[in-house]
């Protein structure tokens, strides 16, 4: 039976070859996928990796090439029919209630009907949640998130995301991530414990030499289109939100080890059960580590 793979992309524009690079692995390989994004919009890619003549300011030369700008915007020509099938978060996961949040109705364990402790709503949440984990990791063997700018707002501090995540970690499956991706494996872990799932492992990720100090912009997840104001000027974050380096070394614990691996050609480390791939010319590298992780029970790479 081929194995399958679950592949959850930002609707605020991901970066095409971060995407188009581990399908080409997973389609020479055999497997499957299945697409998922955060409230089941059509993901786009961001016109910046479609453009071979776009310059990467922290690198000073593009990050596109020819090749794969075509290969891109080929996806991206037909993305309502390439992810036709794509699945809303929003729909297969709940979401955690306030601490301050009385709820009406509740299932068998409620004590009556109208409004509710929020106990009553935690414990629903727990069972719901515990019942999509297990869906996905019954469905799927491995996960992989794709990066860009747009994972930085629909990502990263995603709690349903966070609980898809919890839900392979706790399986033992392999979780992939790339570039500003890997920031949502730093932000994962249980409400109540506080520490990541990542703490006193070895990652890489976008070091902080190649962060923008200015440019950093998304796409409107309603349009597909580069987000502009009301001036239809081009809406700039100027640099990212965070430094994901930063993050992650405080993340991963004096344990761990945060890889920058800066002025390597590529960045790909593989720590059980994750697969972190720091920008976009580890995306291929990335698809190959986690392949091998299945096929073959890869356990350490890179480090």
């Amino acid at each position: 039976m081929k194995r399958k793979i679950l592949i959850v992309l930002s609707e605020w524009g991901y970066w095409g070859e971060e995407l188009a690079g581990p399908l080409d692995v997973f389609n020479e390989k055999g497997f499957q996928y299945d697409f998922w994004t955060p409230k089941g919009r059509i993901p786009r890619a961001l016109p910046p990796s479609m453009s071979p003549g776009f310059q990467d300011p922290p690198l000073g030369r593009s990050v596109t090439s020819v090749d794969m700008a075509a290969k891109v915007k080929a996806i991206d020509d037909r993305a309502a029919t390439f992810f036709a099938t794509v699945t809303s978060l929003e729909l297969r996961f709940p979401l955690r209630p306030y601490i301050s949040e009385a709820c009406e109705g509740g299932n068998e364990r409620s004590v009556s009907a109208g409004q509710l402790p929020v106990l009553r709503k935690l414990e629903d949440y727990y069972l719901e949640r515990s019942q999509a984990q297990a869906r996905a990791v019954g469905e799927y063997d491995a996960l992989l998130l794709v990066g860009g700018s747009g994972p930085m707002i629909d990502m990263v501090n995603n709690r349903r995301l966070h609980d898809l995540i919890l839900g392979f970690y706790f399986a033992n499956k392999p979780i992939a991530a790339e570039c500003y991706g890997v920031a949502c494996l730093a932000q994962a872990r249980e409400f109540d414990d506080c520490r990541s799932i990542i703490w006193g492992k070895h990652v890489t990720g976008h070091a902080k030499e190649l962060d923008y100090t200015d440019q950093t912009g998304v796409l409107d997840p309603l349009t597909g289109d580069i987000l502009v104001n009301k001036g239809n000027q081009f809406v700039n974050f100027g640099p990212p939100f965070y430094t994901l380096e930063y993050m992650l070394r405080d993340a991963v614990g004096p344990n761990g080890q945060f890889h920058g691996n800066f002025g390597r050609p590529t960045s790909v480390l593989v720590d059980y059960p994750f697969i972190t791939g720091r920008s976009t010319p580890d995306s291929y590298l990335t698809g190959e580590k986690l392949i091998e992780t299945l096929a073959a029970g890869l356990v350490r790479y890179g480090w």
